[in-house]
């Protein structure tokens, strides 16, 4: 008996650190990423795509949904729920920008060109929209997130934290999120 309440204890201490698999801190930018292989994606006027270094600077500006996710069908399934939240919510594209962020390191051995290819057709299909390639899981390994998931952050136009979680959304943390981004965006001066 008195055994199994020494086992508790270390486990009641972990667990902060299994509930949050991550490093955001709320107020503050997130850990500074550079990406320059891959990076983000961008589409010319003639249709065509071709990438650039990416790095976190670049959330500032305006406010942010930014998911990290996996290269994975399973990882995507995760937010749908939020993703449809976003594309519903239409949101005034001159001070909001959804941002994904594939890592496609963590991707099904071989599955590299069909995930890249449906980035492209998300990118054709919301062109306002940011999309980057983490080809070497960077922001993986720099965020401290964990392998096969999704992260959620929302970022206020100053590039700080606002609200993160690894891991499915509930329905109420969905409409925490709209509630939240729609405050962030009234709050900004136009």
């Amino acid at each position: 008996m008195i055994f199994g309440k020494l086992m508790a204890v270390p486990l009641l201490i972990l667990l902060p650190v299994i509930a949050f698999a991550h490093n955001f801190v709320i107020g503050k930018p997130v850990t500074p990423v550079m990406i320059s292989e891959r990076g983000e994606l961008h589409l010319n006027k003639d249709g065509d795509f071709f990438y650039t270094k990416w790095d976190t600077a670049k959330l500032a500006g305006k406010v942010r949904v930014m998911q990290y996710i996996a290269g994975r069908k399973s990882a995507k399934k995760k937010n749908s729920l939020l993703i449809n939240a976003v594309k519903d919510a239409d949101f005034p594209e001159d001070r909001f920008q959804p941002t994904t962020i594939v890592n496609t390191d963590d991707a099904i051995p071989g599955s590299g060109f069909f995930v890249r290819g449906k980035i492209e057709k998300n990118k054709k299909n919301y062109p306002w929209a940011q999309f980057i390639v983490d080809s070497d899981g960077l922001a993986r390994k720099a965020w401290q997130l964990k392998e096969e998931s999704s992260t959620i952050v929302v970022l206020d136009n100053r590039g700080r934290v606002r609200w993160a979680k690894d891991g499915s959304l509930t329905p109420d943390e969905v409409a925490h999120v709209i509630a939240l981004v729609r405050q962030l965006i009234a709050s900004e001066n136009p």
